[in-house]
């Protein structure tokens, strides 16, 4: 390792259709790309490392900045997000999931062990992993060995993820440079480029992926709109009744269901009016 091979990646359990929206909110450009049956990765295309930091003084540590990116992408999802990263001196992992504590290991460059070894069992059960195969694997990265250095030791840690389905595309791993890195990832078949457009963009995106799921039908679309009607036409009766009636409930009932199917109607027209814009 050198100065100059400073470089990170972030993994995601999820396919990259799944990962596309939360990817957009990071206000950062990357690669996405598919790594496996069950995988995605996320390359950077900049180097934030070497920006001045949050608070305009030196330049966050490439961990720091990786690590944040993979908890902010945690919080927002169901899957982990593992966040691969080294520089000149050192190399290590951040393991984000959902509001969790993540958790991390670190080598120094000529790969001796200065991570807790608590961390690799957290890291084994909160993947799933083999709690008796799989965690010696991992165990066995904890060790002094003069044979591996850093790049050595992420290449044994992807191995063991190997078993869950993550296949890295051949040269996107540990030890390159950024630059290497994202060259190789801009030539990956399927590959997508993830930018920061706005808000707006950034919530047209979200809305399309929930429309593309299986809830699309059932949120915009000619079934959409007749559940919508159908609620205004059940739900005005209703209300006049319970009104009459002088039935809280059933007024309550009729007022919900006009509130749907109005919300559903709005929502379709509002999504036209954008897609048009």
């Amino acid at each position: 390792m050198n100065a100059t091979s400073t470089g990170a990646l972030l993994l995601c359990r999820a396919d990259p259709e799944t990962v596309r929206p939360l990817a957009h909110l990071l206000r950062e450009q990357m690669l996405l790309t598919r790594a496996g049956e069950e995988w995605s990765v996320l390359v950077p295309e900049g180097k934030p490392w070497r920006g001045t930091g949050a608070s305009g003084g030196d330049p966050e540590p490439v961990d720091r900045v990786i690590g944040g990116w993979a908890g902010a992408l945690a919080v927002g999802s169901s899957w982990p997000v593992l966040a691969l990263w080294w520089d000149g001196d050192r190399a290590g992992y951040t393991l984000a999931a959902g509001f969790r504590r993540p958790v991390g290991y670190i080598w120094l460059a000529d790969g001796t062990p200065v991570g807790e070894d608590e961390a690799m069992r957290t890291f084994a059960a909160r993947l799933g992993l083999d709690p008796v195969l799989d965690l010696q694997a991992l165990e066995e990265l904890t060790r002094p060995d003069p044979a591996s250095d850093a790049d050595a030791r992420l290449r044994g840690l992807l191995a063991v993820l190997s078993r869950t389905g993550l296949t890295l595309p051949t040269g996107l791993g540990p030890g390159g440079s950024a630059d290497r890195l994202r060259s190789v990832a801009a030539v990956q078949r399927g590959v997508e480029r993830v930018e920061w457009a706005g808000w707006r963009d950034a919530v047209r995106v979200e809305l399309d992926a929930v429309e593309s799921s299986s809830l699309g039908p059932w949120v915009r679309g000619p079934r959409a709109r007749a559940i919508a009607a159908a609620q205004l036409a059940a739900g005005l009766p209703l209300l006049l009744w319970g009104a009459r009636r002088r039935s809280g409930g059933w007024a309550a009932a009729g007022a919900v269901l006009l509130a749907q199917g109005a919300l559903g109607l709005a929502y379709h027209r509002a999504r036209a009016a954008t897609e048009s814009t």
